[in-house]
């Protein structure tokens, strides 16, 4: 059962993340080894066996009694009593508690769904904050190159002394701002990398691999809200009330009579010097007995409980669907504000770029605007790492998405 739905969750990612074989992987690998979903697996295997705990009868009560003094009777002294009694719940009573049993196990297969839900929404925005980082890295060294290259222009310049060393001095600044920002985002993704394989339960310094370059797709799937009527924390409180109604069940059960079956068996010393019929037969003598609730408030008491518990299930469940459902609009809405800025950032890129070409251009043959080219550089550096970003939103926002829609 874990192990049909687990293929059914790899199926939904690898529709919505094809762009990565490495993700689905890694996923993989978490639910492999993820602490917290072995732990959920033992719970939901103690919960199933408890159903084969409540499919039994009360503990069966034997007696064994040695008369000190021994009563004589007309056949006999008594010498040893032995009883043997079996109570029996009322009829109904075991098949309510294994529907019980059955239900609570429901609830903590509910629980292990849950958890791989959100395992693999963590594992995947933390795959994507990797790939920011990753790629706001290589952006920072393409932008370093090209001011060593404008550094060697500017150079030539100040020895045909066409250009001032300030501008040589500006461009050394620049370089050490963006290597100090390089580093900045090393220690970033050393540190999400940790987190990345402790999600994992591998070692923190494994190397993780990430894509070099992500693209959005050209168009969206639907998302109905109404999906969320399906979704493991919602479905969680439906387990939860049809367990409060088989609990109620196993209450009234509870509360009608108990009857119980029992033999008694009395040994009888034969009498010495008589011979009459009957001298030293043993007693055998069976009983019947039934355990009435008369004093039945705690029973009264706990159907009240019970009613309440549903009440709150059902008044919990639509506040959890309220904001659940809050969420998703909200994911839905950032995703979409991400592709526009991302489409946005790309059409702007590709100006600047073209822009600054056109300068460095205008530069090495005339020797003027050094200062527009490192404007508009930065210009296109904040451009770019804005880009990377709108991605990363963008797919982040997806992973809520399909965490909340079973897409």
């Amino acid at each position: 059962m874990k192990k049909n739905y687990s293929l059914i969750l790899l199926a939904v990612f690898t529709v919505h993340f094809t762009h990565s074989q490495d993700l689905m992987s890694y996923i993989q690998e978490a639910e492999a080894n993820n602490l917290e979903l072995k732990a959920l697996g033992y719970k939901h295997d103690v919960a199933l066996e408890k159903i084969n705990e409540v499919n039994t009868l009360p503990d069966t009560e034997l007696g064994i009694g040695v008369f000190v003094s021994k009563p004589e009777t007309r056949t006999g002294a008594q010498k040893m009593r032995f009883s043997l009694k079996q109570m029996m719940p009322w009829f109904g009573t075991i098949t309510a508690r294994q529907n019980y049993s059955s239900t609570m196990a429901t609830v903590a297969f509910e629980n292990l769904v849950l958890a791989q839900r959100k395992l693999r929404m963590a594992v995947a925005q933390s795959y994507y904050k990797l790939y920011a980082i990753q790629s706001k890295k290589d952006v920072l060294e393409n932008h370093i190159q090209l001011v060593e290259r404008y550094e060697t222009i500017v150079l030539n310049s100040v020895e045909v002394g066409q250009t001032s060393l300030v501008d040589v001095l500006k461009l050394q600044m620049k370089r050490e701002e963006l290597l100090r920002q390089k580093e900045l985002l090393e220690q970033n993704f050393w540190k999400e990398q940790a987190a990345f394989n402790l999600l994992l339960n591998r070692d923190s310094g494994v190397t993780v691999a990430v894509v070099s370059d992500l693209k959005l797709p050209a168009q969206d799937r639907v998302v109905d809200t109404s999906a969320l009527d399906l979704h493991p924390e919602l479905v969680q409180f439906d387990r939860l009330y049809a367990s409060v109604t088989d609990s109620e069940l196993v209450n009234k059960k509870e509360a009608a009579p108990t009857i119980g079956f029992g033999l008694d068996y009395i040994n009888v010393e034969a009498r010495q010097g008589l011979d009459f019929i009957d001298n030293g037969k043993d007693i055998l003598m069976p009983m019947f007995s039934i355990r009435l609730p008369i004093f039945n408030h705690k029973y009264r008491s706990k159907t009240v409980q019970n009613s309440l518990k549903q009440d709150a299930l059902l008044a919990e469940k639509s506040n959890r669907k309220n904001q659940l459902t809050t969420i998703l609009i909200a994911a839905l809405s950032e995703r979409q504000i991400a592709k526009i800025s991302h489409d946005t950032y790309a059409s702007n890129i590709e100006k600047a770029e073209f822009s600054l070409d056109l300068l460095i251009k205008n530069f090495e043959v005339q020797n003027k605007n050094f200062t527009d080219v490192l404007e508009l550089q930065e210009l296109l550096l904040n451009l770019e790492v804005s880009k990377i970003e709108a991605v990363q939103s963008y797919y982040s926002q997806s992973t809520i998405i399909n965490y909340l829609s079973n897409q």
